[in-house]
This record gives C-alpha cells, sequence and structure tokens, in this order.
C-alpha cells in the first residue's frame, strides 16, 4: 500500500511537472536552444523539432576548433558534441535520441515514436537504438582515426567504413516502404534522412540499399524541412 501512495503521488508531481513545462511550452518566448553544426546529427533533432512544431534557436559552432562558441559549447557539454541543447527551463539536454524520446513526450500526437501500445513502438525502439549504439560509433572512431590508434589509423579506417556498410545492409533489410515502419513516417525516417548524406553517402544508398534512399529521398521532398536541409546538409 505504500508503494501504491507513493506511486500515486509521484504520478500527480509528474503530471504537475508536466502541466508547468507545457505552459512554459505555450508561450512562444521561451524557446529552445540548439547548438549545432552543419552537416552534423544536429540536423536530425532539429528536423523533429520542425515536425513537432516546436520553436527554436540554432547556434552554428566548429566543434573542432577552438573559438568562443566551441568555448560556451563545452561550458554545456564537455564532450564538445553536437547536437547540445538548452530547454526553455534551462535544463541542457544531449544525445539525440534521448531529445527525440523527449520531443515525442511533448508532442505525443506527431508520431516521431509509435505510441505505448502500438506494436511498431518496440519495432522502432530497437532499430532507433541500433543506429545510435551501431551506425553512430562507425563514424565516432572512423572519421578521426589517428585520434585513437595513431599509425594504425588507415586500417580502423577502413574497417569502419566497412562495418557501416554490413550494417546499413541489414538496416535495408528491415525496411519498410514508403517509410521505414511501413505506413507510419517515424523519427527513423528523419535519422536515415540525415545518416544517408554521410559515407558511403547517397550513391551507395541508391544501388545497395534502395529502400533506404527511396525514404531519404521522400524526404529530401519534405516542405516542412527543405528550409533546413538546404541551410544545414545542402
Amino acid at each position: 500500500m505504500r508503494f501504491t501512495n507513493q506511486y500515486r503521488r509521484k504520478r500527480v508531481q509528474d503530471a504537475s511537472q508536466r502541466a508547468r513545462y507545457n505552459a512554459r511550452m505555450s508561450n512562444k518566448s521561451a524557446r529552445w536552444r540548439v547548438i549545432g553544426s552543419k552537416g552534423c546529427g544536429s540536423a536530425i533533432v532539429e528536423a523533429a523539432l520542425v515536425v513537432a512544431e516546436i520553436p527554436y534557436d540554432r547556434e552554428e559552432v566548429d566543434y573542432s576548433t577552438p573559438s568562443p562558441a566551441r568555448d560556451r559549447l563545452l561550458a554545456l557539454n564537455p564532450l564538445g558534441q553536437v547536437p547540445t541543447v538548452v530547454l526553455p527551463d534551462g535544463t541542457v539536454m544531449t544525445e539525440s535520441l534521448a531529445l527525440v524520446l523527449h520531443l515525442d513526450e511533448l508532442a505525443p500526437g506527431v508520431g516521431l515514436v509509435p505510441a505505448v501500445g502500438d506494436p511498431l513502438r518496440p519495432v522502432a525502439l530497437r532499430w532507433l537504438t541500433f543506429l545510435i549504439a551501431a551506425v553512430y560509433p562507425t563514424f565516432t572512431y572512423g572519421d578521426e582515426p589517428e585520434k585513437w590508434v595513431g599509425e594504425a589509423a588507415p586500417a580502423l579506417r577502413e574497417s569502419t567504413h566497412a562495418h557501416r556498410r554490413r550494417l546499413w545492409s541489414q538496416l535495408e533489410t528491415i525496411a519498410g516502404s514508403p517509410w521505414f515502419l511501413g505506413a507510419t513516417c517515424s523519427a527513423l525516417d528523419l535519422y536515415v534522412g540525415v545518416m544517408t548524406r554521410w559515407r558511403p553517402n547517397r550513391p551507395w544508398f541508391a544501388e545497395h540499399a534502395p529502400r533506404l534512399h527511396a525514404i531519404a529521398v521522400a524526404l529530401d521532398d519534405d516542405p516542412r524541412l527543405r528550409e533546413l536541409w538546404a541551410e544545414n546538409l545542402d
């Protein structure tokens, strides 16, 4: 009984916190601040913000070069990674998947992730995590291999590129049509739309992963996202 009462109190507290947060979000002057870099994964979170119709301001930073902007980034995120996001209440969030899941809670009707109880939800969560846990690290270690292994850098670069191609080929066998989950457009498609612009690049996907390529091309033409793509990726 004690646990039940505590659980009920917590639910009331959580509901109150959400109500206060939603009240702040309804104030258009209380905007999100996204620190990002052109061509990087920050575009995924920006796309989710656009789809969720949540206003935000963007600060461009070259995370690899010392500058006042990079100093501001490091003060918020010692790893110096993008996206780093400051919520309207001052909370700092990092990690694109955490941000996407938070946005899904704030705007559940948008469908960034299928709702609880939808049989597609565990599928979406699995492959979203796969993209972050399996595919993303190939860029972390393959883009700057000399940072990790010195003279062995060329071998690490090639092995991570080859592994990435295998991972994308696996996802190709899973992807539906016209969207990754079939008829349902989700955050998975936002990841595909951005990440297929990175190595091995769109021509490889057109030849070896046509389903993923079709998803990416469809998102290229999404009128909600054209401006974002033009500013961040084109």
